[in-house]
């Protein structure tokens, strides 16, 4: 090998090695990053818990007015047999006084 050779041989092999060391992260840097994202993580959490708050109220409401049209349905039936039986009364009596 030549003299320069050799000299050339270890600053490469330093400059090598504080290259590829510079690359590594440092605590404080991933403490860093990971606090960035744990703040944007618990602020999705947050607006996700109240979206399924939300979501579960208005479950709630849907059951409920489910229910109460349900309701609404069966008195409209009996309303309807109601005047069904009235409009027949009122036939025969019509029938009646035609026949009379």
């Amino acid at each position: 090998m030549s003299q320069a050779l050799k000299k050339l041989v270890p600053v490469c092999a330093v400059l090598a090695t504080s290259l590829g060391l510079g690359g590594c992260a440092t605590k404080d840097f991933v403490r860093e990053q990971v606090a960035t994202v744990s703040q944007r993580v618990d602020a999705l959490e947050a607006k996700l818990a109240a979206t399924d708050g939300t979501a579960k109220q208005a479950l709630g409401e849907a059951q409920s007015a489910a229910g109460q049209a349900q309701n609404n349905g069966q008195r409209i039936d009996q309303l309807n047999a109601r005047v069904d039986g009235i409009e027949q009364k009122m036939q025969e009596n019509q029938r009646k006084r035609a026949r009379n």
